[in-house]
């Protein structure tokens, strides 16, 4: 059965690009439709979790003229770090993976960013940070999940003005845009949906980076949930892999981000520019407060908010947009 390679945002620095994805069979990776209504949004969802990856499947990059072989990982996961000789140019471009079947070569196009020379970087969390998700409550936030079609998912208001000015604040050109990663505990088998979803609403074009893949109903119905160790490895590397850029932290009080974000402040103590929680419920939480204000002890700005209006002014107000 030929394989389907899929393909995740990379990302480079001037020592290392590191692009990644996953090979799967065919019969359970097809084009997913999100635009559907109702049953098929539904069923569009479940056959997202109900994909079969390949293990130890031979993947190979394309690299300054030269094929790079690797083998996938047991759930298909691969990943290319590759040390760069010489420097790549800055801002999005493309790269090609390939695998065989048959003496067949399937190849796909993926793309990677190198940013732009400049002093900020972003990093935002995605459930109930701008789309709406109803983290707190399982039940709903499943019912959403497949009854809900991506034109019906609701994002925060005000969120896009204010990821916009986030990600052309300090430049001078327009096409020279800061960098910006998701991070976030939902599975790679949500990555398309939150590509699409970003993209209609016109977010900033960002390097994602999610949970491992699952690949049964009975995880379908824990999407999201469980350990949020892997958010914090991930942010410690961006950190350490562009460790010249002051970090604006974006997430929610809906599960762990409060304290999250403030062990990464306390590792990277002078690096983390600003903190910003969404407030999920009623009220703020009492932990989530402790937490904010033991990261403004660190000299870190913060802003625990209900609207995202609120985050705009505090942005202005410590001169991090315009």
């Amino acid at each position: 059965m030929k394989p389907i390679l899929k393909l995740y945002r990379g990302y480079a620095n001037d020592q290392e690009f590191i692009v990644f994805g996953h090979v799967f069979k065919q019969s359970t990776a097809g084009n997913y439709e999100f635009e559907k209504k109702r049953f098929k949004n539904a069923r569009s969802v479940l056959r997202m979790f109900l994909i079969k990856t390949i293990p130890n499947a031979d993947v190979y990059l394309e690299h300054n003229g030269t094929l790079i072989h690797t083998k996938s990982l047991k759930d298909g996961y691969f990943k290319f770090c590759i040390p760069l000789k010489e420097e790549l140019a800055h801002g999005w471009a493309d790269y090609y993976v390939s695998t065989f079947y048959e003496g067949e070569e399937i190849k796909e196009k993926g793309t990677y960013i190198r940013p732009y020379e400049g002093d900020l970087g972003f990093i935002s969390d995605i459930d109930d940070t701008f789309l709406v998700s109803h983290t707190r409550n399982m039940f709903k936030k499943i019912y959403i999940l497949l009854w809900k079609n991506i034109n019906k998912r609701k994002i925060f208001e005000d969120v896009v003005p204010h990821y916009q000015a986030l990600s052309t604040a300090g430049r001078n050109k327009k096409d020279e845009l800061n960098a910006f990663f998701y991070v976030s505990s939902s599975e790679w088998n949500l990555y398309k949906f939150i590509v699409r979803f970003t993209e209609k609403h016109e977010l900033p074009r960002a390097v994602l980076l999610l949970k491992d893949i699952k690949t049964s109903l009975m995880d379908f119905f824990v999407t999201g949930r469980g350990n949020h160790n892997h958010k914090f490895d991930k942010i410690k590397h961006i950190l350490e892999f562009y460790p010249h850029l002051q970090y604006t932290l974006l997430g929610d009080d809906s599960q762990h981000d409060p304290f999250l974000y403030e062990d990464v402040c306390k590792i990277f103590p002078v690096t983390v520019k600003a903190v910003y929680i969404r407030q999920t419920g009623h009220s703020k939480k009492e932990k989530a407060v402790a937490a904010i204000k033991n990261i403004e002890s660190m000299g870190v700005a913060t802003c625990y908010f209900k609207d995202s209006s609120e985050a705009i002014e505090h942005s202005k107000r410590i001169g991090l947009i315009a």
